[in-house]
Parts: C-alpha cells; sequence; structure tokens
C-alpha cells in the first residue's frame, strides 16, 4: 500500500452492519509511500498514527467527492 498526503485511508468494518472508517491522510514519513501514516479520522477529528491492515485501501482524493461504494 502507497499514499500521499491528501489521500484517504478508508478502513471496511469485518462486521456487517458496523460503519466503515474514514481518515485523512496528513503525513507520510517515508518517500515511497509507505505506511505508516499519521491520520486524521472524519468520525471525531482524532489524529493516530496508523498501520493499515488487509481491510484499508487508499483513496485519491478526487475520488472521496464522488460516492464510495461497498467493495
Amino acid at each position: 500500500m502507497k499514499a500521499q498526503v491528501g489521500d484517504w485511508v478508508v478502513v471496511e468494518s469485518p462486521r456487517v452492519g458496523e460503519p466503515r472508517r474514514v481518515g485523512l491522510v496528513i503525513r507520510v514519513d517515508h518517500t515511497d509511500g509507505t505506511p505508516p501514516y499519521m491520520v486524521r479520522w472524519t468520525e471525531d477529528d482524532h489524529e493516530s498514527l496508523f498501520f493499515p491492515g488487509p481491510e484499508t485501501h487508499v483513496e485519491k482524493p478526487e475520488a472521496m467527492l464522488r460516492p464510495v461504494t461497498r467493495r
């Protein structure tokens, strides 16, 4: 997985009926875009160092302007 500042990370819920988490990448320490990332989460503006798992994907900023569909 690779991301840049301004990208969005989307963490799909492992359970049906629970919401996904969405966060804005605000810092990337590796020049090649690999994790971990500093992320500001949309649900509460909390910032945390994030190590993505297999349920996570990256969306470019322009992709978040259109509705995100479940995968």
